[in-house]
């Protein structure tokens, strides 16, 4: 079993009489779940007999079901009317920590959770491995571009798969199966399609129109696709600052995926060699560390204070920008391996205009350099996977 960070803030939600975890597919938490609950009973609704007990006789299922410690529920998600069975047991019995309760399908988890266990239920997300948990397994690379490529789901790392063995039908499991439980996409080919174009667009602003009418699809049909995309893990938005400083700002928000390797098979990638000479190379970068920033933020329980800022012209942006409360952090990120001294232009001009001392910019880059500068500080790439643990001690 790899360590997951996640597993250190189990305890503070061992309160909550159900605990949902929720995440992409094949990002771990079946067995997560299985190793840190291994005196529950456990069941899935991945299996016709289990799912079909519990839509018609519900009562049944946790009946047969009923044991000292407790019951897994994976994949949960295909029968949700079950949770008001559930509310109905945790309000008649004090367990806590007696149901968890996995899924691979946000919208429809999060609907259901919040509309009928509120204040019954922890939330924990569990993705593809951060690079502080792929460093804590030993099973990081040396190389930035092999790292990238591989990405962090567990299995690829625990079968030893190929990265180019892995991901292809990793898509086509999930466009095929999971896109036509979420909504009837007519034309999966175009789906598919749809989400390379996404590929091809991270660390940018979302133009809807625009993927759409390469995809020849309408607009309202793009953003239904988007969601659907979000909903399943793909990808997630970095929304801007809202704090305007007296300028006109962008209102779109900036697009990643929540796995660099995912990216990688969708624009052809085939090995860590082509990725170091790809023309997208900056782009993908930047998502490996802005998607590592997010997982940290995750793994904490925390919702992810993520933002980046740009005016309306272009002409000034910062890749992204920590709200901590009390503190502000601006972060540009930049793949090169050398430091140049124009790499602070942007975030200083922003900072002045912000008020935020100089001390709190930081540099995330390619290299392996760590260093305080009068402009700012410098972060390599791998001291960046624990970047939110080390500002927060700082603050």
């Amino acid at each position: 079993m790899f360590l997951r960070d996640i597993e250190k803030i189990l305890p503070d939600y061992m309160q909550f009489p159900a605990l949902v975890i929720q995440g992409p597919r094949q990002a771990g938490k079946t067995f997560f779940a299985q190793m840190m609950f291994k005196k529950h009973l456990y069941t899935s609704f991945e299996d016709p007999d289990t799912r079909s007990l519990a839509k018609n006789d519900p009562r049944r299922f946790l009946q047969i079901n009923e044991n000292q410690y407790g019951i897994i529920i994976d994949e949960f998600q295909y029968v949700p009317e079950i949770l008001s069975y559930l509310q109905l047991e945790i309000d008649a019995k004090d367990r806590p920590g007696y149901f968890i309760l996995t899924g691979s399908q946000n919208f429809l988890m999060n609907q259901a959770v919040t509309q009928t266990l509120a204040g019954r239920v922890g939330i924990l997300t569990l993705s593809p491995m951060s690079l502080h948990e792929i460093s804590s397994n030993a099973l990081g690379s040396d190389d930035i571009d092999m790292q990238i490529f591989n990405g962090g789901y567990p299995r690829l790392f625990a079968k030893n798969i190929q990265p180019s063995k892995f991901y292809p039908p990793y898509i086509q499991t999930y466009v095929e199966r999971d896109v036509r439980q979420l909504v009837n996409v007519g034309d999966l080919h175009a789906f598919q399609q749809f989400i390379g174009l996404c590929a091809g667009r991270v660390g940018q602003l979302l133009n809807l129109s625009e993927i759409g009418g390469v995809c020849g699809i309408s607009q309202p049909t793009a953003r239904s696709w988007i969601s659907i995309l979000e909903a399943s893990y793909i990808l997630f938005f970095l929304q801007p600052y809202s704090k305007n400083y007296s300028r006109r700002l962008t209102k779109s928000p900036k697009l990643y995926f929540y796995d660099s390797g995912l990216i990688c098979s969708l624009l052809g990638i085939e090995s860590h060699a082509v990725l170091a000479k790809h023309p997208l190379r900056g782009n993908i970068f930047e998502n490996f560390i802005i998607a590592d920033l997010y997982k940290q933020y995750l793994n904490q329980g925390r919702r992810p204070p993520l933002y980046f800022w740009r005016d309306l012209n272009g002409r000034l942006e910062v890749d992204c920008i920590i709200d901590e409360g009390g503190k502000i952090f601006p972060v540009e990120i930049k793949s090169s391996t050398t430091v140049a001294s124009d790499f602070f232009y942007g975030i200083n001009q922003w900072s002045i205009m912000a008020g935020v001392p100089s001390k709190n910019s930081y540099i995330i880059y390619g290299g392996s350099l760590k260093q305080e500068r009068s402009a700012g500080n410098i972060v390599g790439w791998k001291a960046a996977g624990t970047f939110v643990a080390d500002i927060n001690k700082e603050s």
